[in-house]
């Protein structure tokens, strides 16, 4: 993959997380403040937990980081894969942030 090519796919990923966000607040009582400082977005949570989201562009991946770890994504030609097989992207964030939120939140590309 050229730097291009992995710019323009995790760009859509960071934009299908902020517009995530917007969706769960205006359909739920979730409230989740994302902020976006180039590269990186930080999901914080009402109970001030936080979820940071960010590009490792040397890599060609995207660094999660939640309460229950640190994770690494790379995209494998369909979708954003944990690097030691713990998933799905949206499905790895969706279960972190419900286990934050305390009530169940769906994130999806």
């Amino acid at each position: 993959m050229t730097d291009p090519e992995f710019l323009d796919l995790a760009e859509n990923l960071l934009k299908a997380v902020e517009a995530a966000c917007d969706r769960i607040n205006d359909e739920g009582s979730a409230d989740i403040d994302n902020q976006r400082v180039g590269a990186m977005v930080t999901l914080v949570f009402a109970n001030r937990s936080q979820i940071v989201i960010n590009l490792q562009k040397p890599l060609h991946e995207v660094w999660l980081a939640a309460r229950s770890g640190g994770f690494h994504f790379k995209f494998d030609s369909k979708q954003w894969t944990d690097t030691k097989g713990q998933g799905e992207f949206f499905a790895c964030l969706s279960r972190f942030a419900s286990e934050q939120a305390g009530s169940p939140l769906v994130f999806a590309s």
